[in-house]
Parts: structure tokens; C-alpha cells; sequence
């Protein structure tokens, strides 16, 4: 069914983030809770992609000049803006309901995700700064989220690792936006004019390091040793540190970083760093 391309499923594993609130508590064996944030993750995915789909039909002109969004179903014509309409109309109505049965408060954070995401595709991604930040409040709604569908309480580490790092990912996006663009291609963003590679890679190395350095305290914080009962949570800090140091020599050095989600997706080593890491952080918090 070509309407399913439209829905962009490869970029859903991003809303398994939703995940890591329920995980990080040592609850993902609780299995109503469980239940009830895998829900939320589906909740959460059709928003999304009534979002991207919603996007696509914003930006079409500007996506047939891009020589990968191009390929998209609606800048391609392989489908109709009237029809992509009803399936991004469709997918929000059905993650809203689902979100309405789950959780009133996870129902009041989608809602605002979804009007958030809104705002910015209609304008507020191109206002540099604004954009990648917006994308950061993105990422923190997903943890919000899971914390309300699972009914657990948040650490305010997670929050802000979340946040720095959708700033990470979003400003190594921008800078192949950038790369493009002074390549010879046709301008694919307006915000790009208010960026240059200095500025966008020193600010994806700060992010990087700040990334580290608030996940290092994050695992050493009283709170959440309290909570967790594990003094070596700090151990799995040395698969954070990796992954880094891999995504900004694929950023820097291979200009490889215009989707994170196909690059993890196909990239082995980012792969092992991301399953070390989950199965380590697993056998710390539940053996």
C-alpha cells in the first residue's frame, strides 16, 4: 500500500525512548505497566507520523529540490496531497484516542507534541537555534510521556540527556543540510542561511561533551542510586563515551549524519554500542 510510505515506520524507533523512563525505574518487568507504555509507544508513533506526513505536505516544493526527500511518496507524486491529508488526519485521531484510553496526562502531552510540531512546521524551524531546540522539546515529551503511561517518576537527569542530546542528532542533521547546500545544491531549508559549518560543528562538539558529562552524572547522582539501589550504573558511561566519539567521526570526518535513524540502522558498530549499552544498563538495574 503506497499510503504506508507516507508514514516514515523506519523513524518510529525513535518513540521507543518512550521506553526508558519505565526501564530506567527498574518497572519494565511490571507487566500492566509495561503493557500500558507499549500502548504509549504506539500512541505516540501515529502522532508522529500524521506529523512527518503533515510535514511532507507543507514542504513538498522544497523537498523535490533534495536529492533523498525527492523520493518521498508526495514530493515524487506517487500520492496526492488530498489523500495524504486524510492519512495524517487519520493517524492523529487514532494516537489521540489511544492516548485518551491510556492516560489523561499522557492524552495532554501528546496533544502538546502534536501542537508543538505543528507550530514548528509552520514556521518556527526556520528560526536557527529555535529549530534544533524545538527538536530537543520533542525528544522531552517523549519522556514525559513515559513516565505518565507508566506511572513513574522522572529523573531530571534524563530529562536534560534527552534534550542535549536530540540537540546533538538535530545540529549533525543540520550540518549535512549545510554540506549539501554549499556542495551546489538548491536551498532545502530556509534556516540553513542562519547557520555555517564553524559555528554547527563546534556547537555538535560541545553537545557531545556535555552529552558525556551530564550522563556520567546522571548515573553518580544521589537521587538516582537511591532509587536504583546500583552503585555501577557509572560503568555503562564507557558505551555512552564510544557512541559519541563514533557518531562525531561519522559526522566530522565521513559527513554522514542526514538521518541518526538510518545511520544507526546501518551502521554495525553504532548497533553494538547501542545493544551494549541496553543490555549492561539491564544487567546493572535487574541482576
Amino acid at each position: 500500500m503506497q499510503w504506508m510510505k507516507l508514514l516514515r515506520l523506519h523513524q518510529w524507533i525513535k518513540n521507543f525512548i518512550v521506553l526508558l523512563p519505565l526501564f530506567f525505574a527498574g518497572e519494565i518487568m511490571v507487566s500492566n505497566k509495561l503493557a500500558h507504555v507499549v500502548l504509549a509507544v504506539l500512541a505516540f508513533s501515529l502522532v508522529a507520523s500524521a506529523v512527518y506526513v503533515f510535514n511532507d505536505w507543507l514542504d513538498v516544493e522544497e523537498d523535490r529540490k533534495h536529492p533523498v526527500k525527492s523520493k518521498r511518496p508526495i514530493a515524487s507524486g506517487q500520492i496526492g496531497k488530498g489523500v495524504a491529508l486524510v492519512v495524517a488526519g487519520t493517524c492523529a485521531f487514532a494516537g489521540l484516542m489511544l492516548a485518551a484510553w491510556i492516560q489523561s496526562t499522557f492524552l495532554y502531552i501528546l496533544m502538546g507534541y502534536l501542537g508543538l510540531n505543528i507550530c514548528y512546521t509552520l514556521g518556527l524551524k526556520n528560526i536557527p537555534v529555535l529549530d534544533v531546540s524545538l527538536v530537543g522539546l520533542s525528544f522531552v515529551a517523549r519522556i514525559f510521556a513515559g513516565g505518565a503511561a507508566g506511572d513513574v517518576m522522572i529523573s531530571k537527569w534524563i530529562v536534560l540527556l534527552s534534550f542535549l542530546l536530540a540537540l546533538f542528532l538535530a545540529l549533525a542533521k543540520r550540518r549535512d543540510d549545510l554540506l549539501l547546500f554549499q556542495s551546489g545544491g538548491d536551498v532545502t531549508r530556509k534556516v540553513i542561511s542562519g547557520y555555517n559549518l564553524s559555528f554547527i560543528s563546534s556547537a555538535i562538539t560541545l553537545m557531545g561533551a556535555v552529552v558525556v558529562v551530564a550522563y556520567i552524572m546522571y548515573t553518580v547522582s544521589p537521587d538516582v542510586l537511591q532509587r536504583t539501589h546500583e552503585d555501577y550504573l557509572y560503568l555503562t558511561s564507557g558505551f555512552v563515551i564510544i557512541g559519541i566519539l563514533k557518531y562525531l567521526q561519522l559526522t566530522l570526518v565521513e559527513n554522514k549524519s542526514g538521518d541518526p535513524v538510518k545511520l544507526l540502522l546501518r551502521n554495525a558498530f553504532m548497533q553494538l554500542v547501542v545493544a551494549g549499552w541496553l543490555i549492561a544498563s539491564g544487567i546493572i538495574l535487574y541482576m
